[in-house]
């Protein structure tokens, strides 16, 4: 039988959506602990990646390998690129880049990678399910969710200028370390997939939480979010 597959960044991420789910059974796969489960009635496959994109794809294939996969699922966190954002508001991404990735020496545009593009994009039928739950879910109108291009690179991006180049190369939303690399991995292995983050900090100022809240409130809605998806 098929299994969602969800990836998590984060330890409290993935303990949360541990949390919903039912009838685990822990199996250990090259020191990646992975837990099968249901939630929602559901079949489940949950594992953490840990940071970058090196981690990320390694996960996502030993996933794919061991598990027959109907699609994945990446919840995770991300630095706001567009001023609009605040934190703990969500980004859909319809599609997602590797900023670091650089072979215009050869003419291309930043980010493009032979054989697959500029980007790679998330299932559409997911994106929009995804919007509609994650709309749903904000009754107190408390957050945004947006969806948007997700940039992803090995650079814990802390730099106004850097941030400022990859909004203008790649139109993205947001920055994080691992989106894409999923992606990619998920489109050469023909799996649908969709990569959904919360931002944890925003250029505007507006970071009135300290990352700890942050990351309680983001989890426990990750997990709230999942339950709804697979209803």
């Amino acid at each position: 039988m098929k299994k969602i597959g969800i990836i998590a960044a984060m330890n409290e991420e993935m303990q949360q959506i541990k949390n919903i789910m039912k009838n685990i059974v822990e199996k250990n796969i090259y020191n990646l602990k992975f837990f099968e489960g249901k939630i929602e009635n559901k079949e489940c496959v949950l594992v953490e990646c840990g940071i970058g994109k090196v981690n990320a794809a390694r996960t996502t294939q030993i996933m794919i390998d061991n598990y027959e996969i109907e699609y994945i699922v990446n919840i995770g966190t991300a630095g706001a690129i567009d001023e609009d954002l605040n934190v703990t508001d969500v980004v859909i991404g319809d599609k997602i880049a590797q900023h670091d990735f650089d072979i215009t020496a050869f003419g291309h545009e930043k980010g493009y990678i032979t054989g697959i593009g500029k980007y790679v994009y998330s299932n559409k039928n997911l994106v929009n399910k995804c919007k509609d739950i994650m709309q749903k879910l904000d009754k107190d109108n408390s957050y945004k969710v947006k969806v948007g291009s997700i940039a992803s690179g090995d650079i814990f991006c802390t730099s106004r200028e850097l941030a400022n180049n990859i909004s203008n190369e790649f139109n993205s939303s947001c920055v994080e370390m691992e989106g894409a690399a999923i992606g990619q991995v998920c489109y050469l292995d023909n799996i649908p997939f969709i990569i959904i983050r919360s931002i944890s900090d925003s250029p505007n100022g507006n970071n009135n939480i300290d990352f700890d809240t942050y990351l309680e409130i983001a989890s426990k809605r990750g997990a709230r979010f999942l339950q709804e998806l697979l209803k």
